[in-house]
């Protein structure tokens, strides 16, 4: 017999789906990608503010900034080389503000021609492990209108406003997604969201028309993880249900199976901290997650280690890959 008939064949690797954006997404990833997965990051693409703002204007590109923490989050690497993608310019006519890992991905996609070409680029680069894909490959504007009517232009306004939030939106409407995108989806195990912003960095996602449809075709269980703490301009006074109620809101439909929620008591002092800011913790509101239909995992999933509340990325991703072998048991 031929060693190649020989060989043993390694089962295929459960698929991960995550969506979002910001340094949540970032943070759960750097969890996932220690265990034996295949991960597919489907990120958000209506940043408008800071280095991203101005390299999405400058250069009639799609924001970089989202997709680079997700490729540094990715990436195996050695640790100099994360910090060379994170490194922010702070002198320079012109490179100040800028962010190195940006200009990278801004000069492969001058290179390429194209956007999600060069982040195919740049992750085997960076020897990422696993798929980073924008939600659509058009240029996206986030809009919001607030309860009072008013309509403010711009994810980076949108917090700022000081006002409840009705309801989110894309300039245009009918942005597409990638096939690649919708394709991940259909064959995902399980397809996570968040945490992150719930506003401006989950529901963009879900309203990039064709993309929500494809997760609720999907057979793979979809997970909820909770944000811990209220963001002040988007979720004050949210509890867990709330949060889940919003993006119900904006897809008319339940969607979500499980949702995961902080069990641990955040210490006084942290709180203070986030009370300076006017944020507070979020209130699990278990019963009426349960009167939602959701199951619910209320674990300890956070880290204090440098003042600030972080999600424990392994323990969360440990949950995560658990709950997909419950669903195959």
């Amino acid at each position: 017999m031929s060693a190649g008939r020989m060989r043993t064949h390694e089962p295929e690797l459960q698929r991960v789906v995550v969506i979002g954006g910001g340094t949540g997404l970032s943070v759960i990833l750097r969890g996932l990608k220690q265990e034996h997965l295949h991960i597919t990051a489907i990120v958000t693409v209506a940043d408008d503010g800071g280095s991203s703002g101005r390299l999405r204007e400058e250069m009639d590109m799609l924001p970089p900034g989202d997709i680079r923490n997700v490729l540094t989050a990715l990436a195996d690497t050695e640790p100099l080389m994360e910090r060379l993608m994170q490194h922010r310019f702070t002198t320079g006519t012109g490179l100040a503000g800028h962010n190195l890992g940006n200009l990278l991905i801004a000069a492969m996609n001058e290179i390429t021609g194209d956007f999600v070409t060069a982040v195919k680029k740049l992750s085997r680069v960076l020897a990422v492990r696993g798929d980073v894909l924008p939600a659509s490959n058009q240029s996206i504007l986030l809009k919001a209108e607030m309860e009072d009517g008013s309509i403010v232009v711009g994810e980076s306004q949108i917090p700022l406003a000081g006002k409840p939030i009705k309801r989110v939106f894309l300039d245009p409407a009918d942005a597409v997604p990638l096939n690649d995108a919708l394709t991940a989806i259909s064959e995902a195990d399980i397809i996570v969201l968040g945490p992150g912003s719930l506003y401006t960095s989950i529901v963009p996602n879900l309203l990039v028309h064709g993309l929500f449809e494809e997760i609720q075709r999907a057979s793979a269980q979809k997970l909820y993880i909770c944000n811990v703490m209220t963001q002040p301009g988007e979720t004050d006074g949210y509890t867990a249900a709330d949060h889940v109620e919003a993006m119900y809101r904006h897809v008319s439909v339940p969607f979500l199976d499980t949702i995961m929620v902080n069990s641990a008591e955040i210490p006084p002092h942290i709180q203070e901290k986030y009370a300076e800011k006017g944020a507070t913790p979020v209130d699990s509101d278990i019963e009426r997650l349960k009167q939602m239909g959701l199951s619910i995992i209320a674990e300890p999933m956070v880290t204090f280690g440098d003042g600030y509340l972080r999600h424990d990325a392994t323990s969360v991703s440990k949950q995560v890959v658990a709950l997909m072998n419950r669903r195959k048991e």
